[in-house]
């Protein structure tokens, strides 16, 4: 008897032509040798809904759609306790967590890919009570990605961040924070306090389509992030050093302090806003982030 297979897709991710190729999907999960179930989200949070709702009989649930869509159900399956393993079908706008696992961007051919069935063990993050996959972040142009049109990401694909993204350079503002890296070689924390624009904790070699950005020598599996946490800058030259330091240039800047750790937290007066995975993730004052270390099997 085949295996049930819970295939959840957003039929509006990226320019929503891949729908066209569900069929061909399907017909490659059923002679893989799957029963497939399919579920197509409406609004967001149907996703999470439905993954948490998975049954006892499941044995694969595929995530159609961006990296949105991803986080979705992987949050549903961590609120239900499940572990089932998951594939992955990248058709959003930039899938950055694709770049990652290097999955191929035709539809088809990443559900080849999964009923190869080859599983590999990554890392989650536990953002406080909250699960991401690849990114956590606050500051700016983190709101790019959830406050872009999804009409004009449909259009214009990925240029529609960039375009977002150049409206909101006048709108950065810096946030005073205590924030405490525990440093897993030594046991203890390095403390470091000030105003910054920027930070993100993450387990990708891709954000906001850019890749390298996270730095070198990225694993997803180690039980460790790549933290990266911008200064506010004074002046042009220090916009300058700090853009030269995160294309890839060697040559040190105080205002950028990279890490890898398994837990970091950060400590505000006020609520700073956060993404996940490109989603809003609400405004906190407190916020601890471990790493759950192979926390997810998925299909490679």
């Amino acid at each position: 008897m085949k295996e049930k297979l819970l295939f959840i897709f957003n039929p509006r991710s990226g320019t929503g032509t891949y729908t066209s190729k569900l069929t061909d999907i399907f017909a490659t999960l059923s002679n893989g040798g799957y029963r497939v179930e399919v579920f197509p989200t409406q609004k967001h949070g149907d996703a999470t809904s439905r993954a948490m709702c998975a049954e006892e009989d499941i044995a694969l649930i595929v995530a159609a759609g961006g990296d949105g869509t991803l986080n979705e159900v992987i949050s549903g399956m961590h609120a239900a306790g499940l572990r089932l393993p998951v594939g992955y079908i990248p058709v959003g706008s930039t899938n950055d967590f694709a770049a990652s696992l290097e999955l191929p961007g035709d539809p088809v051919k990443a559900a080849e890919l999964i009923v190869k069935r080859n599983m590999r063990g990554i890392d989650l993050g536990l953002f406080n009570d909250n699960i991401f996959v690849y990114v956590a972040a606050f500051g700016a142009f983190t709101n790019v990605a959830y406050e872009t049109d999804q009409a004009l990401k449909n259009i214009f694909g990925h240029a529609a961040y960039i375009l977002s993204g150049v409206k909101a350079i006048g709108e950065i503002k810096a946030y005073s924070m205590k924030v405490n890296v525990f440093d897993d070689a030594a046991g203890e924390d390095i403390v470091s306090e000030g105003s910054f624009i920027y930070g993100m904790i993450t387990n990708s070699i891709s954000v906001g389509g850019f890749r390298n950005i996270t730095g070198k020598y990225v694993a997803l599996s180690d039980g460790l992030f790549e933290v990266t946490l911008i200064r506010k800058p004074k002046d042009i030259l220090d916009l300058q050093a700090i853009i030269t330091r995160l294309l890839g240039g060697s040559a040190p800047t105080p205002l950028v302090e990279t890490y890898k750790t398994s837990c970091i937290s950060f400590v505000t007066g006020n609520p700073i806003p956060w993404t996940l995975d490109g989603e809003f993730g609400g405004s906190h004052r407190d916020v601890t982030v471990r790493n759950l270390e192979k926390a997810l099997q998925i299909c490679i």
